[in-house]
């Protein structure tokens, strides 16, 4: 009976796509945000933060009252201007 050497030509092509797949993960974009100097400039200004708060004690005080109305039409609007694109 004669045995012949095993091949290894099977095992060096899943070696080679074993290494590709490697580096590819190493070369993976993150995604990366960046704020604009004027947007961390209105974040922090203090005129900004007290005028937000002054609006949401009022709209929280219309709410305790029941005298807070939604403006529907102008919500609408809204919506519509953002999924259009206007």
């Amino acid at each position: 009976m004669k045995i012949n050497q095993i091949s290894h030509y099977g095992i060096q092509a899943y070696q080679k796509s074993v290494n590709r797949a490697g580096t590819d993960m190493k070369t993976a974009q993150t995604d990366k945000v960046e704020i604009s100097k004027q947007a961390m400039e209105l974040q922090n200004s203090p005129t900004v933060a007290s005028d937000r708060q002054a609006k949401i004690d009022e709209i929280k005080n219309q709410i305790d009252n029941g005298t807070y109305r939604v403006n529907t039409k102008a919500t609408a609007e809204g919506l519509l201007n953002f999924y259009t694109g206007k």
